[in-house]
């Protein structure tokens, strides 16, 4: 895959609709040995608080969504955007830019700590809707099958069945990105035959990063 812009690294975006199991597999990466950066985790970070963020959600959905400490209150936040095909593009157009910009100066701080090109995974549930895999090397999607979305949404946020589908709805067809993918992960069966997956997934990773750092 072209990338827009260069790295010192080969990256690998990791991405897959919610709930399909694409933290477990950026684990599961960790401990091969690749640098992962949670691209959720960095919008935490860039809705802090203080941050142009943080202001322009507050201008555009609310005190509502202004926790008493003054961070945003995702929960209520994520009630009203995937009820809300428009609210939530409004909120992407505002979160996006500071996300790509952060995991940016990520991949090139972990580049320049590194002696040799380091592999680094980012792990974006819209990384392909930001436009985020192009800059990287390869784009890896997670996939399995609704049912299990739903069970395992319901089971790790304690959503009712109505909320969990409402979440689901909300995503795009992951058909595009299934046609973009350079590897697919299918993560309907057990954990074993998904991690023999990601193993061999990752020794072409190795191979190709050898060949790009020669």
């Amino acid at each position: 895959m072209k990338r827009d812009r260069p790295y010192r690294a080969y990256v690998v975006g990791l991405t897959g609709n919610i709930a399909t199991g694409k933290s477990s597999v950026a684990r599961l990466l960790r401990q091969f040995g690749a640098q992962v950066i949670d691209a959720d985790q960095v919008a935490h970070e860039v809705m802090q608080q203080g941050t142009p963020t943080h202001r322009r959600i507050l201008e555009r959905f609310g005190p509502s969504v202004r926790l008493a400490d003054g961070e945003i209150n995702r929960q209520e936040l994520g009630r009203i955007v995937f009820a809300d095909p428009a609210a939530l593009r409004d909120l992407e157009r505002i979160v996006h830019p500071a996300v790509i910009e952060e995991v940016d100066r990520r991949i090139a701080g972990l580049a320049a700590e590194s002696a040799e090109p380091p592999i680094v995974v980012v792990e974006a549930i819209k990384l392909v809707e930001a436009g985020m895999h192009e800059r990287y090397d390869a784009l890896w999607v997670v996939t399995c099958e609704p049912e299990q979305q739903v069970a395992r949404l319901k089971a790790r946020s304690g959503l009712s069945e109505q909320e969990a589908r409402l979440r689901l709805d909300a995503q795009p067809p992951e058909e595009a990105k299934l046609a973009m993918a350079d590897v697919v992960i299918d993560n309907s069966g057990t954990w074993a035959k998904t991690a023999r997956q990601v193993r061999a997934a990752w020794r072409a990773v190795l191979v190709a990063a050898l060949d790009k750092k020669g």
